[in-house]
């Protein structure tokens, strides 16, 4: 016995640590010292540099919307360099700088093979089943490794390789949309990711309609590309948006905003034959009232939208790097991985645009 327990602290002493942000349950989150993961085959270990906190990320720790399992380290926007590299990965080299689409789709069901790994009937991920990017290293799933979901970012600074991740999950909702030129979208709420599918819809080629309550996320959307901004406190959002579209009303109407009020209300700003894109994530348990006759003699598309594919992730971060100073903007705050609760209070006051944990 004394000999195991000599064997069991001498392990315990060499085993690697790391400090993680854990969540234990609502509203309850630690700095802790936690095993530092070591990969498997076809895994790779990401030594973090940046971590996005997200709205999803928020909800899960108000308990709106709780981790698969607890305890739990959150994060899904992440960037950093690769530190150590799994049995039979053969395409990366310890110190490249990658972000990391966080799905860890299997590729061959169903969705998968039609290209909608959000929906993979396996699914799980970063933050969401498998440990997270608020931690000093995250481990990559083998399925993200082969479904080709580690990107070399190059020089992109790690910060705005955070966004790569939000901004493809806009180009989905675009892309699903049919969003083309020509079109009027309206994007109902403008936080960040109001802001980047008010990018998206823009750069589909869409006259794009922002709506929002606070005047400095409409400032927000009109510098990535909001043709017209409303103010429902200031201007009858709907009578703004038919007066702008001949009494018709939008061709696609993307709700960026987890409050179902907010859906109800969009209701009025799509026309006949439009789509209606319910993209914001509510809390479990809330309902729609939604007129069976306004769908079926509108012939209203109403729809919505969850995460993204590989191939959006490898076209937002194509146009991060075309356009980085205007979407790095949407970088308003930055803390260190001891600042994530109130970085994350932060976030659900509204406060600012995008927080990103920098280590």
């Amino acid at each position: 016995r004394q000999t195991r327990a000599a064997a069991a602290k001498l392990a315990q002493r060499k085993e690697k640590r790391m400090k993680a942000a854990v969540v234990h349950g609502q509203r309850d989150i630690r700095i802790q010292e936690v095993p530092q993961p070591q990969p498997g085959p076809g895994q790779l270990l990401v030594k973090v540099r940046a971590a996005g906190v997200c709205s999803t990320d928020v909800k899960q720790l108000a308990g709106l919307s709780p981790p698969r399992r607890i305890p739990s380290i959150l994060g899904h926007e992440v960037a950093g360099t690769v530190a150590v590299i799994g049995a039979g990965v053969a395409a990366w080299r310890p110190g490249q700088r990658v972000a990391v689409y966080p799905i860890a789709a299997c590729g061959s069901c169903f969705f998968c093979r039609r290209g909608k790994h959000s929906l993979c009937e396996s699914e799980y991920g970063l933050g969401h089943g498998a440990d997270g990017a608020f931690a000093e290293y995250c481990l990559v799933p083998s399925e993200i490794v082969a479904l080709g979901g580690v990107v070399d970012i190059g020089d992109l600074p790690f910060e705005l390789g955070t966004l790569i991740e939000p901004l493809s999950c806009a180009i989905s909702a675009a892309r699903q949309s049919r969003t083309a030129p020509g079109d009027t979208a309206v994007v109902v709420g403008c936080g960040p990711m109001g802001q980047l599918n008010v990018y998206a819809s823009k750069r589909r080629g869409a006259r794009v309609i922002a709506v929002d309550f606070r005047e400095e996320r409409l400032r927000g959307a009109r510098a990535l590309g909001a043709d017209l901004c409303v103010n429902p406190k200031i201007r009858d959002a709907a009578a703004a948006i038919k007066g702008e579209t001949g009494q018709r009303g939008a061709d696609v109407v993307i709700v960026a905003v987890g409050f179902v009020d907010a859906v109800q209300a969009s209701f009025a700003y799509v026309r006949p034959g439009g789509l209606l894109n319910v993209f914001g994530g509510t809390p479990q348990g809330h309902r729609l009232d939604v007129d069976p006759r306004w769908l079926h003699y509108g012939e209203i598309m109403l729809t919505g939208t969850f995460g993204s594919s590989v191939a959006d992730f490898r076209q937002a971060f194509a146009w991060l790097q075309a356009d980085a100073a205007r979407l790095g903007a949407l970088l308003s705050h930055r803390c260190a991985l001891d600042g994530i609760a109130a970085a994350a209070a932060r976030v659900q006051a509204g406060q600012g645009a995008k927080t990103v944990v920098v280590m």
